[in-house]
């Protein structure tokens, strides 16, 4: 059996929406999970960026870089728009 290990910045959910609700519903909600989490241990030689990119970046790993807000939803988190 092939364990299969998903890698992503974010999670999604569909939380349950109201009949009663009186605001609009969000239908799929979203939550960052960083990357340091699936990251266990520095391994030898992971790639770096240069000076200039790290220090704009905020982490001298490309692995460790993480998008935020996510790019796959609209100003305020929900995929509604």
């Amino acid at each position: 059996m092939k364990e299969i290990c998903e890698f992503t910045q974010f999670k999604y959910w569909e939380p349950y929406i109201s009949p009663y609700d009186p605001c609009p519903p969000i239908k799929v909600k979203n939550y960052p999970t960083p990357p340091q989490l699936y990251i266990t241990f520095q391994p030898k030689g992971l790639p770096q960026y240069d000076q200039e990119t790290a220090l704009f970046r905020g982490t001298l790993w490309p692995a460790l870089d993480s998008p935020y807000p996510d790019p796959h939803f609209g100003k305020r988190g929900d995929a509604n728009e």
